[in-house]
């Protein structure tokens, strides 16, 4: 069976918008330069061809992955009323122990992790521990590297 996918209202409109475009734009414009590489003549030696034929390849992989994770997708749904608990969506400045620096976060499902902006799992081991949590509240992280200790700073939507 396979794994239900968190995901965000926007995120799954973006995955639907990509897969839209993918199905109308691009596959047409993949079509037409594999049409054009035909025309070259032999195929057997044609670079163009087979280059087209390797982007459709990737093409059609990327639509069976958006179509699968649309089909299996997960609304995450935001908690109504208090806005001071860590939830989905959650921007959380956390301090962790021994050191002198905060670190802030959002809380997003597993398809919208980027760790450049700051964007962890809830399923992600500090995601997990700041779950439900609210500011003034010390959390530990469990991750595979040993537990470690942080406060909860602060906490908005």
């Amino acid at each position: 069976m396979q794994k239900e996918i968190k995901l965000t209202q926007a995120s799954l409109d973006e995955l639907k918008e990509e897969l839209e475009y993918l199905k109308t734009v691009r596959e047409r414009e993949v079509a037409e330069q594999i049409k054009e590489a035909r025309s070259f003549g032999d195929l057997s030696e044609n670079s163009e061809y087979d280059e087209a034929k390797n982007e459709q390849g990737k093409l059609y992989s990327r639509i069976a992955e958006l179509e699968n994770m649309i089909l299996y997708a997960k609304i995450i749904e935001e908690p109504v009323g208090n806005e001071w608990t860590v939830g989905h969506g959650s921007k959380v400045v956390v301090r962790f122990e021994g050191e002198d620096t905060d670190d802030e976060y959002t809380i997003v499902g597993t398809r919208e992790v980027d760790p450049l902006l700051g964007k962890i799992s809830d399923e992600s081991p500090i995601g997990k521990a700041l779950m439900g949590g609210h500011a003034g509240d010390v959390v530990t992280v469990e991750a595979p590297g040993g537990h470690m200790k942080c406060t909860i700073v602060s906490v908005t939507r």
